[in-house]
């Protein structure tokens, strides 16, 4: 277990939210998905108008379903998808929280670039495919589906988030090797940002919260198991 109180990375996750780089992903996250709003809300019109092409006096029906089943389904959408995007910029994230909470930190044996691009995007479509897997367990299996649910979620934020940022500064074997000696406390930290993901409006917070929580789980984990680190980790914290 890990020498730190349960709440304390979300906690101090939030101390920084008024931070620029961590407005900046925000609001970069809000436009990214504005624009997905609008294209999914048009693609969708247009699908139930043209393609359904409902005859003559029931055109207008056509029209009416497809405006009002698209804009449901792009606000219900947006905000995981305001999530997704913020995940794309972990990097500036975890930067950001290393500057101000271990300026001291080397620079990390960090796995190549395109497997921490990869892992991000990765992440990103995570979070947005389990949202949608919460929602359709709920539906099926009410109250049992909302807490498998959770459980799904909870696995996958929670080593997803890990992993990308200990990428950042060990190659991959060595950052899952890392997450299995913590497992615990990182699916702890995953189960509180999976309950923050069904919340509207504190979900576009996840990937910032997440990301940053996550930075200070890898320090701890760092700093509590030094005997069990592998030994090309050693020189980067």
């Amino acid at each position: 277990m890990l020498n730190q109180p349960i709440f304390a990375p979300i906690l101090r996750a939030a101390s920084q939210l008024s931070d620029p780089p961590f407005v900046g992903v925000l609001w970069r996250s809000v436009a990214w998905s504005t624009v997905c709003f609008a294209a999914l809300h048009v693609g969708a019109v247009w699908a139930v108008h043209d393609i359904l092409a409902l005859p003559g006096p029931w055109a207008w029906l056509a029209d009416l379903l497809g405006t009002v089943g698209a804009s449901l389904l792009a606000f219900w959408l947006f905000l995981p998808v305001a999530a997704a995007v913020g995940t794309l910029y972990l990097d500036r994230i975890a930067a950001a929280v290393e500057r101000r909470y271990y300026p001291w930190l080397p620079p990390g044996n960090a796995a190549s670039l395109v497997e921490q691009a990869w892992d991000g995007l990765a992440v990103a479509l995570r979070v947005l495919a389990f949202n949608v897997l919460a929602l359709a367990l709920a539906l099926l299996l009410p109250g049992i589906g909302l807490i498998l649910g959770w459980m799904i979620a909870s696995y996958a934020i929670g080593r997803g988030l890990f992993v990308a940022v200990a990428m950042r500064r060990m190659p991959r074997a060595d950052a899952e090797a890392l997450y299995r000696m913590c497992r615990g406390p990182v699916l702890l930290q995953g189960g509180i940002l999976a309950f923050c993901s069904y919340v509207p409006l504190l979900n576009l917070l996840l990937p910032l919260l997440g990301t940053a929580a996550m930075v200070h789980v890898l320090d701890s984990a760092m700093t509590a198991l030094p005997r069990r680190q592998p030994d090309s980790v050693t020189a980067s914290w």
